[in-house]
């Protein structure tokens, strides 16, 4: 906490060394400038605290606030101009970095030394608890277990004599005793400086005296039920072991006591340190902020009224105000910007002033011009309209036109399907045609074949007639026999050849009917591919006055769309015609706005 105090006075000194430099109204003296022209500063805390620790806090704390006071007095009367020129070109960043940076380091400086008289407190009390308060606790039980341990040994003696004694009691004394023993060896076991060592010594010598001379003797005369040695003992013997042993403890106790106090007074030291050390921290950022405040007032808030006052004077119409942008930092950044709008201003009311008359002229000019648009765009929207309606004429002859080409494509199909028809019906004819010719041809051959069984059967008539006349009369009835055979197969002969003659014939006319048949089929072949080439031109004709309908449609819409937008022009040009005469009176009205203007 000491080295805070000294630091925190050094930081002091810095602030001085500045302001000496920066501002030595402040101090008395500019830098190099020899005491005996009035130099004064009071330094002499610094110096009363290096030699006496204890005042030099309360003096340095108390100086700090002179030179506080001191200050503020100076930067009211005597140092604003000085403050001012000083902070004219320090950038609001930089005011802003310093001021947080300085409260930063004194907010940083109070929490490191809290920090330390924290971490020294809870050393100081660590000890405390850890080495003091547990050597003194056992020293104090080791003390009470053994003055409980002669009052038990009295307390025996006087209950046995009075036949109330019980056989656990010197048993508990020892156990006692043991507890006593244990309690002093605990606090000999912890470390001790050399003042201790010898107290604890001192102690421990008196101790050992005590329950080797005294307290085992009693402990074996009371065992062996000997009371008059014991009262020997308790009178000549342990009366004074005891009193030296409670000495020694007491000396003993007394030391640790008085290093609790010690410890308790660098506690109250350190922090009477740390306190010390905040108020110098607290001084110096009152005067850091008394500082900040009047660079930033200097380096803000009056160029901010500046602004204000340069905004006014603009919204107000007058332009001629002159800007002052010599500052190197933001402010002088945002006059300089301010300069550039007045003088964009100026140059832009001037073009406006300018510009107006050419508006207003060129308006008129519109104006006059969209009237003449309006009239022919008028005109323009009655040719539309009849045309319009003549192409609603001729979209309808196309559609009528479309239509009858479609009845006829129709028309067309119907026929060529049932030139098919015939075409299939002559082929069909003429397959049965052939099948005829080749039933004839083989019923021809059956007729030859029969032919030559009634040839053959001829034969053997013949033959069975030459037997039977050979036979004689014995054979006359098997000739009557064979002459009705040969008579019939005369006849059938006759009948096969007329037959053949007959298919022969219808085989000749079979044969021409199937040749005209097959005439028919092509020619029916080449009605059909006749009639569906028509059919294909037809609808061929059919797609193109659809198509020619569809195209006249496309151009009787376009055309209404042309009339509708030609219609909405016109009703545009109007509007612009309106607008121009509004342009014009705008620019009159603008014209007279601007020349509030003063440049």
């Amino acid at each position: 906490m000491r080295k805070i105090a000294i630091a925190s006075c050094g930081v002091i000194h810095a602030v001085f060394i500045l302001l000496r430099d920066r501002c030595p109204g402040i101090t008395g003296y500019r830098h190099g400038r020899a005491k005996s022209e009035g130099a004064h500063f009071p330094m002499s805390p610094i110096r009363t605290f290096r030699k006496n620790r204890a005042t030099g806090r309360i003096t340095c704390a108390v100086s700090a606030f002179r030179l506080f006071n001191k200050t503020k007095r100076y930067l009211r009367n005597h140092a604003r101009g000085a403050f001012i020129a000083m902070f004219n070109n320090f950038t609001i960043r930089r005011g802003l970095t310093i001021t947080i940076a300085g409260y930063t380091l004194a907010i940083v400086a109070v929490l490191l030394a809290a920090a330390a008289c924290l971490r020294q407190s809870n050393q100081a009390l660590e000890q405390m608890v850890a080495t003091d308060t547990a050597a003194i606790t056992h020293l104090k039980t080791s003390s009470q277990r053994l003055l409980q341990v002669r009052l038990a040994l009295g307390n025996y003696e006087t209950l046995f004599m009075l036949g109330k004694a019980s056989d656990d009691m010197l048993p508990n004394a020892r156990k006692t005793r043991k507890i006593s023993d244990a309690e002093f060896d605990a606090y000999l076991a912890k470390p001790r400086d050399t003042q201790e060592e010898q107290l604890a010594q001192a102690a421990k010598t008196a101790r050992t005296a005590l329950i080797a001379k005294a307290l085992n003797l009693e402990f074996d005369a009371l065992a062996q039920n000997d009371f008059n040695t014991f009262r020997t003992l308790q009178v000549q013997t342990a009366d004074g072991l005891y009193a030296t042993y409670d000495h020694a403890m007491s000396a003993l106790e007394a030391l640790q006591i008085a290093r609790q106090q010690a410890r308790y007074e660098q506690a109250q030291q350190q922090f009477h340190a740390m306190a010390t050390g905040a108020v110098v921290i607290a001084a110096l950022a009152l005067v850091l902020g008394f500082i900040a405040r009047s660079a930033l007032s200097a380096a803000v808030m009056k160029p901010i009224e500046s602004a204000i006052h340069h905004f006014e004077q603009i919204a107000a119409g007058d332009l001629t105000a002159t800007i002052d942008a010599s500052r190197d930092n933001e402010m002088g950044r945002l006059f300089a910007a301010l300069r550039r709008m007045q003088q964009g201003l100026v140059g832009t009311v001037t073009q406006v002033r300018g510009g107006t008359g050419a508006i207003s002229h060129g308006a008129r000019e519109i104006a006059a011009g969209n009237i003449d648009l309006s009239q022919r765009t008028e005109e323009q929207a009655a040719s539309l309209q009849q045309t319009a309606s003549s192409m609603e004429q001729l979209t309808a002859t196309v559609r009528q036109n479309a239509d009858n080409a479609r009845q006829a494509s129709e028309l067309a199909v119907d026929a060529s399907t049932t030139a098919v028809r015939g075409g299939d019906v002559v082929g069909k004819f003429v397959h049965t045609m052939d099948d005829i010719a080749t039933s004839s041809t083989r019923i021809a051959d059956i007729i030859g074949v029969i032919e030559g069984i009634a040839f053959q059967t001829n034969i053997l008539a013949l033959n069975a007639a030459v037997e039977a006349a050979r036979a004689g009369e014995e054979g006359r009835g098997f000739a009557v026999v064979a002459g009705e055979v040969r008579s019939l197969a005369q006849r059938s002969a006759a009948a096969a050849k007329e037959i053949k003659e007959l298919i022969s014939a219808s085989a000749d006319k079979v044969q021409t009917g199937n040749a005209l048949a097959g005439q028919a089929g092509q020619t029916m072949g080449e009605v059909v591919a006749a009639v569906k080439r028509v059919s294909d031109i037809i609808g061929e004709i059919s797609a193109a006055s659809s198509e020619q309908t569809g195209g006249i449609e496309l151009i009787n819409r376009a055309v209404a769309q042309m009339d509708e937008v030609t219609q909405q022009n016109a009703a545009l040009v109007e509007e612009a015609a309106a607008a121009a005469a509004s342009l014009e009176q705008q620019a009159e009205r603008l014209d007279v706005a601007v020349a509030v203007f003063r440049v």
